[in-house]
């Protein structure tokens, strides 16, 4: 840390604390409290980040989140601000925007070729010959952008909370700190947010050697945090105001949704760039981004320095500059001597020349400065005939401001430029918005605590109803603090108004002479501002250009649009946390014991698969997600053969389970599904199909009559609920005599399936099993286990099977049961990913991923489910009437060649990818698995017509693009006649 300096008075880093890090492989080290550029700069690593365009070299320009100089890119998040965002150990970085290393950037040869890259040339460029359009556009698409998105990302959650203030001061510098105190002291509710770590403001760096300004940050710092009517927020930036004064509040930990009763605004302001010739060469910076490397990161900026000047806060930087022992070459006063106050004359004194009326022409160097180019001028340009060159590695611009007023313009304020100030300053406020310190031309010390005593006086009696006569001009002050035209032009150009985009002062004069005059037109046309800095340095400078070429005021010219968010907002903080139950089965305690890896299904969480216990000691934790994916394939692969060659068990108790009763249940199933029910005998179960009004398929289950005017209903575990809601509904609409109870939650349920699984249960079960007295789709009810259970033969895995259906209290130990009893059998707990490759075998659909929101049935192969002859209504029947003749696509089978897994002789396909027929998507994929029963992969697919009908070979695109063949078949793909399902196969086992 060769640029560290000695311990500053109000430093914000902990020098007890070590933190280590590394920027392209190469480690530095930091303390704790550094944002990376400041840790970097302290390493000696000046070079920081290349330019959007032209791949440019560059540095720190202001340390305060108003430029992206410097952006980084981590393993997970890509856009890191060096300039702000804390150091942490082990971080390793890269930075975005690079072709290679920062040093050796492949692209930097755009750069030589910018005199053919004007302003607007994508507009024009590339479309003729429109054959090579495709090949610009993979070039163009490719060095766009800046950092890249990690699929590899961990899933971030951040809580959002609601607040509630009589006064929501924004801003924690002098005048925000008085406001606040001020409100307080008159009792009112007060939130003060900054978006620093600390509240100070520019008390705590520009003022940080001030005499004079020492006693008031002691006493303001003090008062606020004791005051027991402030509540402070720092670390948290308002990122936009909207009606009835709600301002999210975003924050380390998540986005405080803050409404108040009235807003002061103390934003302050932001610091604006001079234009000249190579401005942005690292080591050209703005003063007070040095004075916030050497106040609170302790981090000397240069070692020979230049100060570029128009007001009395570039001599405050020259002095503190001097103070960090930095040698002072010269200050470059745009202006007069005679115009600057105390701190020219301390500057005098001290023996440092200052060169009066004059300007930075250029600066000079390759990768950072060495020397700057000084010439005379005259409030308009420079005479180039009269320069001098100064040699330094540090150059600091402090030519003026701008307010920090986009939540201003939000709220609806009328803003004006003021030619005594050289500054845009509020002139009518909305009610409840109130503004003061800087952001209101208050600049002295004195001035900016007044002005913020004003606006809580103003602010706290319009809460209590009082007429308030607004005071806003009153502190102002009477000097200009920014100039009207910093602003060099060079033959050679390179002189940048926005750092974002490399837009240079020449893009905006052409970009006016081809029409687009108006601020609106030009910003879109030129991209001024629309970087992610969102013209925080260059909008002002950008005003002043297109004023000068209209030859009109700044009013005249006019303002770009501020819209939400003032400061880019982390999707994680905008998405919240997952307000998404989450339910359990009463196995769940179990599945996590022995080795299963949990998945969502919609509210509940199911095991994915299970790793056996003789390998729970020996894998990664499932739970972890370390396993790797040929592991998890071996596992899924192993659970399948179990159930089809022994015994499987798999908790299904996420399954909708509803119970209708009453003398109209039968006519109320016939209306909702598409079968007909009401003719179920007793002891029986049928499959039930639900679509919509317009014939899509929405849900799928079985229904079984237990006695003449009781069914039992089952629905998938993600409609359950919808399912409920729609019987609840068609029993009003229709007025029938019918009672539902969702036993969803009352009742577990679990599949014990296998060629055993008959002689396992019936030694548990006082239910006769045989396949005369208890045949396929039949249902039962008897006890297990000493607990009342409901027994169906169903086969959704194309096993014999059994689903077991008990109350919930019963469920876990009927599960140790069944395991244990089932060991000598080989019995193997199976998860839902080896259930969705058993039904696949079998041909069975999985309604919402083999069909989507327009699926009918007949496109399903599932025209059997629909009686439309023999059924008199349903819902839905009108619309499928229609569409049995109308279908454009079909659900067929597919498999790949012998032997084609995927793992070394191709790419395999997924679900999802798409069919091509003739350079056209002609379908997708909707399931693919390796089926380990029948040795090959097949799958389902949603096929246009008439391909679907044809039998002849499909090509589906894969993720590299290459066309994999599908061979259609017939399904089933496994025991295309049942005898699985039905025959006594314990022989066999």
């Amino acid at each position: 840390m060769k640029y560290r300096l000695e311990p500053q008075s109000l430093e914000w880093i902990n020098r007890s604390e070590t933190l280590n890090f590394s920027l392209e492989g190469q480690t530095f080290s930091g303390f704790k409290g550094d944002s990376i550029s400041s840790a970097l700069l302290a390493g000696g690593q000046k070079l920081l980040g290349r330019s959007f365009k032209y791949h440019r070299p560059r540095s720190v320009l202001s340390m305060a989140n108003h430029d992206v100089n410097a952006l980084f890119q981590s393993g997970e998040a890509t856009n890191i601000r060096g300039d702000v965002t804390p150091v942490d150990d082990g971080l390793a970085l890269r930075a975005c925007n690079v072709n290679g290393t920062l040093s050796n950037d492949r692209d930097s040869y755009i750069g030589l070729l910018s005199r053919f890259l004007p302003v607007g040339f994508y507009y024009k460029a590339f479309h003729k010959p429109k054959k090579f359009f495709p090949f610009w556009e993979r070039l163009i698409r490719e060095k766009a952008g800046l950092g890249e998105i990690s699929t590899d990302w961990s899933a971030t959650r951040q809580p959002k909370k609601y607040g509630f203030c009589d006064l929501l001061v924004i801003g924690g510098g002098a005048s925000g700190m008085q406001a606040a105190l001020s409100a307080a002291d008159a009792g009112a509710d007060v939130v003060l947010v900054d978006e620093n770590p600390h509240i100070g403001g520019s008390l705590d760096y520009q003022l940080v050697n001030e005499p004079s300004a020492a006693a008031v940050r002691s006493q303001l710092k003090q008062r606020v945090v004791e005051h027991t009517n402030i509540r402070v927020l720092s670390g948290h930036y308002a990122c936009g105001w909207y009606t009835d004064h709600y301002v999210p509040l975003v924050g380390p930990k998540g986005i405080t949704k803050m409404r108040a009763a009235g807003v002061i605004m103390a934003t302050g302001v932001m610091e604006q760039p001079s234009v000249f010739r190579n401005n942005d060469l690292p080591g050209v910076m703005l003063a007070s981004a040095a004075q916030r490397l050497i106040a609170r990161y302790a981090v000397k900026p240069g070692q020979r320095a230049v100060v570029l000047c128009a007001n009395d806060e570039g001599y405050r930087a020259a002095l503190d500059l001097i103070e960090a022992g930095v040698d002072v070459a010269a200050v470059v006063d745009l202006e007069w001597l005679d115009k600057r106050g105390d701190w020219a004359a301390q500057l005098q004194e001290k023996g440092v020349p200052v060169i009066e009326q004059s300007a930075i022409y250029e600066a000079k160097g390759k990768t950072s400065l060495k020397a700057v180019v000084v010439a005379p001028f005259d409030g308009r340009s420079c005479d180039s005939g009269q320069t001098r060159t100064i040699p330094c590695d540090l150059l600091l611009m402090s030519v003026g401001w701008a307010p920090a007023a986009q939540m201003l313009y939000q709220a609806g304020s009328k803003m004006a430029y003021d030619k005594k100030a050289q500054q845009i300053l509020p002139q009518q406020l909305p009610k409840g918005i109130h503004a003061c310190g800087r952001l209101n031309g208050a600049f002295t010390l004195e001035q900016r605590l007044a002005d913020g005593e004003r606006a809580a006086k103003e602010a706290v009696a319009e809460l209590r109803g009082e007429t308030v006569e607004s005071d806003i001009g009153r502190f102002r002050d009477d000097r200009a603090h920014s100039h009207d035209w910093p602003i060099i032009s060079h033959p050679k150009g390179k002189n940048f108004v926005d750092y974002d985009e490399d837009l240079q002062l020449k893009d905006l004069f052409n970009a006016a002479k081809e029409g687009f005059d108006n601020i609106e037109l030009m910003k879109r046309f030129s991209t001024n501002g629309m970087g992610p800095s969102q013209g925080k340095h260059a909008n002002m400078n950008g005003i002043r250009v297109l004023a000068e070429i209209n030859h009109k005021s700044i009013d005249e010219t006019g303002s770009t649009t501020a819209r939400p968010m003032f400061h880019p907002v982390p999707v994680s903080a905008l998405a919240g946390r997952r307000f998404r139950p989450e339910r359990l089965t009463p196995m769940h305690s179990w599945h996590e014991a022995n080795g299963a890896k949990m998945m969502e299904a919609g509210r509940w969480l199911r095991p994915e698969y299970y790793l056996p216990r003789t390998d729970v000691g020996t894998l990664p934790n499932a739970a972890s997600g370390a396993v790797s994916a040929s592991e998890r394939q071996r596992v899924i692969l192993q659970e399948v053969q179990a159930v089809r060659s022994s015994l499987g068990i798999i908790d299904v108790s996420t399954l909708g389970k509803i119970e209708v009763m009453g003398p109209d249940a039968g006519k109320l199933l016939d209306v909702v599904y598409t079968m007909k029910m009401s003719t179920i005998k007793q002891g029986m179960t049928r499959y039930a199909l639900m679509v919509d009004d317009s014939g899509v398929i929405v849900d799928d289950g079985i229904v079984g009559r237990i006695t003449e005017d009781r069914f039992y209903v089952t629905a998938t575990t993600s409609h359950a609920d919808a399912a409920f809601r729609t019987l609840s509904m068609k029993t009003q609409e229709l007025g029938l005599d019918v009672r539902l109870v969702n036993r969803t939650g009352s009742l577990a349920a679990l599949n014990l399936a296998g060629p055993v699984s008959r002689k396992l249960l019936s030694q548990l079960t006082n239910v006769n099993l045989s396949e005369d007295a208890f045949p396929y789709l039949g249902l039962r009810e008897g006890t297990l286990c000493g607990y009342p259970v409901r027994l169906i033969r169903v086969g959704f895995v194309g096993e014999l099977g059994y689903e077991i259906h008990m109350p919930a209290d019963a469920a876990l130990e009927i599960w140790k049961t069944l395991i244990e009893a089932g060991k000598p059998y080989g019995i193997r707990p199976f998860g839902v990913e080896a259930q969705r490759v058993l039904r696949l075998e079998k041909g069975h659909i999985i309604v919402g991923q083999d069909t989507d929101g327009l699926t009918n049935p007949f496109e399903a192969n599932m025209g059997w489910a629909v009686p439309l002859a023999s059924k008199p209504w349903f819902t839905g029947k009108p619309s499928l009437a229609l569409l049995k003749e109308r279908c454009q696509r079909k659900l067929i089978g597919f498999r790949l060649p012998q032997g084609f897994t995927g793992e070394s002789n191709g790419e395999l396909p997924k679900e999802c990818h798409l069919l091509i027929e003739n350079g056209e998507i002609a379908g997708r994929i909707t399931s693919i698995a390796y089926s380990p029963t029948l040795g090959r992969v097949i799958g389902l697919a949603m096929v246009d017509l008439p391909l679907a009908d044809q039998a002849k070979p499909l090509k589906a695109r894969v993720d590299s693009g290459a066309l994999i063949t599908l061979e259609p078949c017939a399904t089933p793909f496994y025991d295309a006649d049942g005898t699985r399902q039905t025959a006594d196969l314990t022989e066999v086992a």
